[in-house]
């Protein structure tokens, strides 16, 4: 999509795609019975954490690290083979998302290196980690397999979508967060981890628009459970720009909060009966 921010918002304009409406109900009707579960009244911080377990998990299982959850939640050597490392970039950026709401709306173009820096484990000796790859500089992203903008594209709709946040929109929470998600994936603008940090500033937008201000729905599980083929298929369809397939991708993460909500409903009943 287009990012450049004018008098007209292209954000809002997406919200009045054909379906699109239904979508942001059906989402908004979802986080509101979860939100309104007892048991998240009483102990809506186990439920966040475990969130956070789950939506990791899943971010990771979309790049490539499809591991049991409770393989993920005994493991604590992340820093070896391929996956390990994998799955360990998509907890530290899971835990950090919630760090950085107060400077998404100010910087996000901050927030997104801060979120690769995390994703890399701080390597500080990689001059290309926490910054936009320059030409000539390679890819590592797993699924994503679509042709890659040229460095000077991706540093103009990075500024693009910048402004786009900064300025704001009245569009609804779930369009700017697909939108986000989606130009990420599309721009890959760092040497790697792009999906997780993709998904994880879809997960800031989510809290920091107060649609899950608790961080109970995780939507990356909902991605995961959708399955990497259709989680392509959705992404073609933003990035072929045209309003059938904005409306498909944005349906599509809104079928993953929702995925995320029941998730998170299953983990209250448990707490519930006292038995997790």
């Amino acid at each position: 999509m287009s990012t450049n921010a004018s008098s007209v918002d292209p954000l809002a304009a997406l919200g009045s795609l054909p379906g699109v409406a239904d979508s942001v109900d059906s989402v908004r009707k979802a986080v509101d019975r979860v939100y309104g579960h007892r048991v998240i009244r009483r102990r809506s911080n186990e439920v966040t954490s475990e969130a956070a377990l789950r939506g990791a998990r899943g971010s990771a299982a979309l790049s490539g690290a499809d591991w049991a959850l409770e393989e993920v939640r005994r493991r604590t050597d992340f820093g070896v083979e391929a996956e390990a490392r994998t799955v360990g970039a998509a907890l530290r950026l899971t835990a950090e998302a919630g760090q950085l709401l107060s400077i998404w709306r100010q910087s996000p173009l901050r927030v997104l290196a801060r979120l690769h820096l995390v994703a890399a484990g701080g390597a500080g000796d990689d001059e290309a980690v926490g910054r936009p790859r320059l030409a000539g500089e390679a890819v590592d992203e797993p699924l994503i397999e679509a042709p890659l903008p040229g460095a000077s594209e991706v540093a103009g709709r990075l500024d693009g979508l910048a402004e786009l946040i900064i300025v704001g929109s009245s569009a609804p929470a779930l369009v700017t967060a697909a939108v986000v998600h989606g130009e990420l994936l599309a721009l890959r603008p760092f040497g790697s981890y792009n999906g997780l940090v993709a998904r994880a500033a879809e997960r800031i937008v989510l809290i920091g628009s107060g649609l899950d201000p608790k961080s109970i729905c995780p939507a990356e599980v909902g991605h995961a459970e959708q399955g990497r083929a259709a989680y392509v298929a959705a992404f073609e369809g933003y990035r072929s720009g045209t309003p059938e397939g904005m409306a498909a991708w944005i349906a599509h993460c809104g079928r993953a909060v929702e995925l995320g909500v029941r998730e998170s409903t299953a983990v209250c009943e448990a707490l519930q009966r006292g038995a997790a």
